[in-house]
């Protein structure tokens, strides 16, 4: 059987997000859920469709950035969906400027996308969802403003209107700015004004036409930058700690992407209180036990996902018959998945970079070393004496803390989580440990 080099290079593109709603995705989606400590997405889905189908809920959702959570929360959707709710997705980085967002720029996102997606629905007219953008534009003097003869009404004018200021907030520090002292004193208002006139209005219909209620899924929210505000509190504590009660107002149901920092802020036990639930987190892949052993699901999975982008439609017993088509030999493939920590974005780059180094199929292992080595050299030189020290302590230990430097190495993913039956443990990223550094 003849390869497509190229098909297989772009079914291995690290940043594409599976849809698995989409068939020609779901052929490439692997169910890790048997290994990373239970099922999440279900317990997710569980809590809206079988605890609190009537009654708005809040969920937290984080891990690491690479790691999946896109592709497991399309997952969501899909299967809140087949149950009967009706499902507004949406990346909060295509709206927000990470390293600079307040709690009104939230708000302000989800209602021009829940606007956008359900502007088909004939609702009565939110005059004061119309009347933010308009009085937003007049007290900044901006040349944006939603003409009154405009042929769009209802959720489509709220829409226009609303996306009108979110694109320029985005675009402009100094905008952003005099637009929080606009939205801020009335942030209240807002989050009664987005209840009542966008979605309490919004769920009567979709439920008159079948559907059991709404669901939004605000994506890409674990990627604010940790940032400090003026007042010298980090811009994650400050939006989920702090202002985490108002986030939790919609009078809807809601799913969270959150920094996974804050799973290691001293404020945990606040955030919790504020949202009244405990954060998921999506741990990487185990490719090996913490007593170091080899994780034989962990690793029969991740040659699975691999084998996949070339095998879609074949048996998984078929394709690992096949191996040697595209590794020179299966030791290869096990390096792969072994080096890279069971990180699936990770996975996927190393896999991608081999590639475009051999140009030519089967993959061979010394390509790959050289790939590590590449890799491993980028990233030591980031690191600093006192994060080299932390980083023989997680080694050593298998865990860390919530200090400043912990955090800055699992930030910097030069420390990977992962959870077992006993819950979390640590260890370094596998193609740092490859630095010399930390084999003396």
């Amino acid at each position: 059987m003849t390869l497509d080099l190229q098909k297989f290079y772009q079914a291995c593109n690290p940043s594409k997000t599976l849809v698995v709603s989409n068939p020609s995705d779901r052929q490439y989606y692997i169910d890790f859920s048997s290994v990373r400590g239970g099922e999440i997405i279900k317990e997710l889905k569980e809590n809206i469709t079988f605890f609190s189908p009537d009654e708005p809920t809040c969920e937290l959702f984080t891990g690491h950035i690479g790691c999946g959570k896109s592709t497991e929360l399309l997952r969501l959707k899909a299967e809140l969906e087949q149950e009967g709710f009706h499902v507004v997705y949406f990346e909060s980085s295509q709206d927000l400027e990470m390293s600079d967002v307040d709690i009104g720029d939230i708000l302000l996102a989800i209602a021009h996308r829940v606007s956008e997606n359900l502007s088909h629905l004939e609702i009565p007219e939110p005059s004061g969802l119309t009347k933010i953008p308009v009085g937003a534009a007049r007290l900044l003097m901006t040349e944006i403003e939603v003409s009154q003869t405009s042929e769009k009404s209802g959720l489509a004018l709220v829409q226009l209107g609303i996306g009108k200021i979110t694109v320029n907030a985005k675009n402009s520090p100094e905008f952003r700015s005099k637009l929080r002292e606009y939205l801020e004193p009335r942030t209240n208002s807002i989050l009664d004004v987005i209840n009542k006139e966008l979605l309490e209005p919004a769920i009567y219909k979709l439920k008159q036409s079948g559907k059991k209620g709404l669901v939004v899924i605000v994506d890409n929210l674990d990627r604010i930058e940790t940032t400090t505000k003026p007042w010298g509190r980090s811009q994650p504590e400050y939006l989920f700690v702090d202002r985490g009660e108002q986030l939790r107002q919609l009078s809807c149901h809601l799913v969270y992407t959150i920094p996974l920092e804050l799973m290691f802020s001293n404020d945990l036990n606040l955030l919790t209180q504020r949202f009244t639930v405990d954060p998921k987190v999506l741990p990487m892949v185990p490719v090996r036990f913490r007593d170091g052993s080899e994780c034989l699901e962990g690793m029969a999975l991740l040659r699975q996902m691999v084998l996949a982008r070339v095998y879609p439609h074949l048996l998984p017993g078929d394709r690992l018959d096949l191996i040697t088509n595209i590794f020179d030999t299966p030791k290869t493939l096990d390096r792969l998945c072994i080096v890279s920590g069971g990180h699936v974005r990770e996975l996927l780059r190393l896999l991608n970079d081999c590639i475009k180094k051999e140009r030519k199929l089967p993959l061979s292992g010394e390509v790959l070393e050289t790939v590590i080595r590449n890799y491993c050299n980028q990233m030591t030189l980031a690191i600093t004496d006192d994060e080299w020290d932390l980083l023989r302590q997680v080694q050593q230990q298998k865990w860390v803390s919530g200090d400043d430097g912990y955090r800055i190495l699992l930030r910097s993913r030069f420390v990977y989580e992962y959870r077992d039956t006993q819950g979390s443990w640590f260890d370094v990223n596998p193609i740092l440990a490859e630095s010399r550094i930390l084999q003396r």
